[in-house]
């Protein structure tokens, strides 16, 4: 009994970190994932450099987003959840 008494503060403190760290961190990436599994052709967005444009293809990994500059060719994890979904909105 002595030795449970021990562990009970580290336990404590799992218990505390698992739920205000580790399970939001896991539900964000899993909001992410999501979102990249959405996009579609044609959807504007912002990738997380600031990158503004507009979806033109589509593959397993990648994205191609058309700019004002021309086409960009990059990972769909560069596109920015927050930024996207802001932009949207307007």
């Amino acid at each position: 009994m002595e030795q449970l008494s021990q562990f009970a503060p580290f336990i404590l403190m799992f218990v505390v970190i698992y739920f205000f760290m580790i399970r939001p961190q896991q539900k964000r990436a899993k909001q992410e994932k999501e979102f990249e599994g959405s996009l579609k052709v044609g959807d504007k967005i912002i990738t997380k450099s600031g990158l503004h444009g507009k979806v033109a293809e589509l593959a397993d990994t990648t994205v191609v987003v058309e700019t004002m500059a021309g086409k960009l060719k990059m990972e769909r994890s560069a596109i920015s959840m927050e930024m996207s979904a802001s932009l949207a909105k307007k």
